[in-house]
């Protein structure tokens, strides 16, 4: 099988692909179709057939590439290996299945709220810093419950390490660069203090109903899970619970700013939905916001933060009728698969509709990958949907949203590390 053909002017540091990645993105897709060649050794997953391929074939044809944090070490040096990992990710989504997380809607639900009434009218507002914020207290919140105080600015200051190393000029792992070695010794101090929240929660017998007590219970299948893949779980954890979802949040309010008559439909079906005190929020009143919902899937089809997942091939494969050596690269791309045509009827038009069906329930049109897919999909999509869904109700129903007057635009598109309005500023007016 022949090789997948090659887009011309994508390489080089002069490239298109450095000078603007979607633009590049969508054109590989439309001039090269479903699979195409940015690098001998690098291939592009443009169309949502072969995305889907390589995301469900991952751990079996497919690997992740490393992460961003080192593998925790037991006492005796060894790390957590795959059995064990696979034992840790059973645990997390034993907190983290849909039906867990709305049976905790109403921890969530507050927060969200507040995001919205401390909002100053009539200013313009730095939108990213505030729902990060709001977003790292939810889920601190979730996974440790009573500990979160003790682990937040810890898991805060994890995250501005991570953040660090996103941005910075890309090296061989093996570089001790600043960046790098800040996040080792953030890293150290987040496992350290989650350890001694281990010991005491074991010691007094008293687990928590968190996310962090479920990991703690024994499982049936494959006993009790060592601390240092715990550790491992939820290091990563922390930091995804805020990380992704504040990206998201920026492009939803953003959308709302510039489709007011969206806004204004997001707004009514709040007011009549959601009860006054956020407290008393149930997985049901979540369940009845269906436009908002479908709003939000709708700005994620649009605007996938994780616009871009890299995969890299560990057996000899085929996708798309070309060949796949081991050691490939494969870039899969959300951002052009949410614009197949195949999938998604008249992409370029913003419709939140297409995700409702005649009843006006929640429908799945086509491929949705903005939380990838497969064996390595996001563990965390239920508690981020919910988030984001509450997040965009609660503020649209008090505020119209605006972007600033005058010709500097409201924010500029970022597509490294993640697909983010870098420098958001929104202005709210009381509705």
């Amino acid at each position: 099988m022949q090789q997948p053909p090659r887009l011309p002017g994508v390489s080089g540091r002069a490239s298109a692909w450095r000078r603007d990645r979607l633009a590049a993105a969508e054109r590989g897709a439309r001039e090269c179709g479903d699979v195409w060649q940015l690098d001998p050794d690098v291939y592009v997953a443009a169309t949502a057939g072969p995305c889907e391929a390589v995301l469900r074939r991952t751990t079996y044809e497919y690997a992740t590439l490393p992460g961003t944090f080192r593998p925790m070490k037991r006492i005796d040096g060894s790390e957590p290996g795959p059995t064990e990992r696979a034992h840790g990710h059973a645990a997390r989504m034993r907190g983290l299945r849909p039906k867990a997380v709305a049976a905790r809607i109403g921890e969530i639900a507050p927060d969200t709220a507040r995001f919205a009434e401390h909002w100053p009218p009539d200013k313009e507002v730095a939108v990213l810093p505030r729902a990060q914020r709001v977003l790292a207290d939810i889920g601190c919140r979730y996974l440790f419950s009573q500990d979160a105080h003790a682990l937040q600015e810890a898991g805060a200051r994890l995250a501005e390490a991570r953040e660090g190393i996103i941005n910075s000029w890309p090296l061989p792992g093996w570089v001790p660069t600043p960046a790098r070695r800040f996040l080792a010794g953030q890293q150290a101090v987040f496992a350290q203090m989650l350890q001694s929240v281990i010991d005491r929660r074991r010691s007094t017998g008293r687990l928590g109903d968190d996310l962090l007590g479920q990991m703690l219970r024994p499982s049936s299948q494959y006993g009790l899970l060592p601390d240092a893949a715990i550790t491992d779980s939820l290091t990563g954890l922390i930091v995804a619970t805020a990380e992704t979802p504040t990206r998201a949040t920026g492009w939803l309010l953003l959308t709302l700013a510039r489709h007011p008559q969206v806004a204004d439909r997001v707004a009514e079906e709040a007011a009549r939905t959601l009860p006054e005190d956020p407290h008393t929020i149930t997985g049901a009143h979540l369940d009845a916001l269906r436009y908002t919902q479908a709003y939000v899937r709708e700005v994620l089809r649009w605007r996938p933060p994780n616009w871009l997942l890299a995969r890299r091939a560990t057996h000899p494969t085929e996708l798309g009728g070309y060949r796949v050596e081991p050691g490939t690269t494969v870039l899969v791309c959300p951002y052009t698969a949410h614009r197949d045509p195949r999938e998604h009827p008249a992409p370029d038009q913003f419709r939140p509709e297409r995700w409702l069906d005649a009843s006006g329930s929640l429908t799945t049109p086509g491929v949705f990958l903005p939380f990838s897919t497969g064996p390595r999909a996001c563990e965390g999509t239920a508690m981020a949907l919910a988030e984001l869904t509450l997040l965009t109700a609660e503020t649209a129903r008090r505020y119209h949203l605006s972007e600033p007057a005058g010709p500097a635009p409201s924010h500029q598109v970022t597509t490294f590390g993640a697909l983010t309005p870098a420098g958001l500023r929104l202005r709210a007016t009381r509705r």
